[in-house]
């Protein structure tokens, strides 16, 4: 995999999670994205999808060998796409929607959003070459 093409999609899985969830959450004053979630999407729980996204965007100016660490990446949105399915399974979005707009696209496109990143740093852990 081209190395441009690896640091454009972390910057982009970057901006994907810090700007989306500053968005979303209204700079964590929307309370219904809380309230659908209070266990993963607490003010904490968004903090930390930020704190990821920072992560990523460290990631996109390594110069090297990232295979592991996109391992790690990919792991970490696997699991999110599992909360998301499960989530999507025994709620009601529209009830969401009810409630607040924003939550209810933050809802509807996050666990998306986490399986296209996913499958990127899936294929950059597959195209980078073992150290050993």
């Amino acid at each position: 995999m081209n190395a441009t093409l690896i640091k454009n999609g972390f910057i982009a899985a970057a901006l994907m999670n810090i700007g989306g969830v500053l968005l979303f959450s209204r700079v964590f004053t929307n309370d219904a994205i809380n309230q659908a979630d209070p266990v993963v999407m607490s003010n904490f729980g968004l903090l930390m999808i930020v704190v990821w996204g920072l992560a990523y965007l460290g990631a996109a100016f390594i110069q090297g060998n990232i295979r592991w660490l996109a391992a790690a990446f990919a792991v970490e949105k696997l699991v999110y796409v599992v909360v998301w399915g499960l989530w999507m399974s025994n709620h009601s979005l529209g009830a969401v929607y009810e409630q607040d707009l924003f939550a209810g696209v933050f809802y509807s496109i996050y666990g998306l959003n986490d399986l296209a990143f996913m499958l990127f740093f899936g294929l950059v852990f597959l195209s980078q070459r073992s150290n050993g």
